[in-house]
């Protein structure tokens, strides 16, 4: 409720200095936007060369959710900056989602993978845009295997919620052999492999239809 009336009192807001006698959907809109991931900061001035790979990285996110059926519907990219982002893509659910299926994280594997993707298919390299993107990546392939028994591993869950203060800082204690860690880590890897992996054949495949999303995003800022 709380979140509700804050989106609702940044969309009067805004309305009003628009000089409107009343609220429209599109302040609406740019309102959940803020509400969600901070203002716009339009006072940063990128490169064409960052704003290019920007619109890229961003291009691959949609492409590769579109092609993938299990991924949520795309809402809306954009290259205007936003909190620490130069660029982000919005994903809006069908419904609630209370439980993780595992062709839905699956999926969300490869859409976190599809900017880093599309980066080193035009432009042969990738740059640190896609950290955020890597690290949600990770933390999801670690719940699948640790927790959701979603790997080769089986249905078992590894590692305990026990934390112990070391010093400085908290450490979860481990229930399970150092053998056993290895092969936690190797099916980690092995998930985030195969969804960078799917990602690449996928911007690769479709490379025209990525580009053209992209030269969009360069035109226009949001799609």
């Amino acid at each position: 409720g709380a979140d509700l009336a804050n989106m609702v009192n940044e969309a009067a807001l805004l309305g009003a200095r628009r000089e409107q006698d009343k609220v429209t959907m599109q302040d609406f809109e740019d309102a959940k936007d803020r509400v969600l991931m901070g203002p716009e900061r339009r006072s940063l001035v990128l490169s064409d060369k960052e704003k290019r790979n920007t619109a890229y990285h961003e291009a691959g996110h949609v492409l590769v959710a579109r092609a993938m059926p299990d991924a949520d519907p795309i809402h809306k990219a954009t290259i205007i900056p936003r909190g620490p982002a130069l660029g982000l893509t919005s994903m809006l659910p069908i419904e609630d989602r209370h439980s993780y299926y595992k062709a839905f994280c699956l999926a969300q594997l490869r859409v976190f993978m599809g900017g880093r993707a599309a980066e080193e298919a035009v432009f042969g390299e990738y740059s640190s845009g896609a950290a955020n993107d890597i690290k949600q990546a990770t933390k999801i392939a670690h719940s699948m295997v640790c927790q959701w028994g979603m790997s080769e591993l089986g249905p078992i869950s590894f590692g305990t919620d026990t934390e112990v203060f070391l010093g400085r800082d908290f450490v979860k204690e481990r229930d399970f052999s150092e053998e056993t860690a290895s092969a936690v880590d190797r099916a980690i890897h092995t998930l985030l492999e195969k969804a960078y992996a799917d990602a690449q054949d996928i911007v690769t495949r479709y490379k025209p239809i990525l580009v053209a999303l992209a030269e969009g995003l360069i035109e226009r800022e949001t799609l």
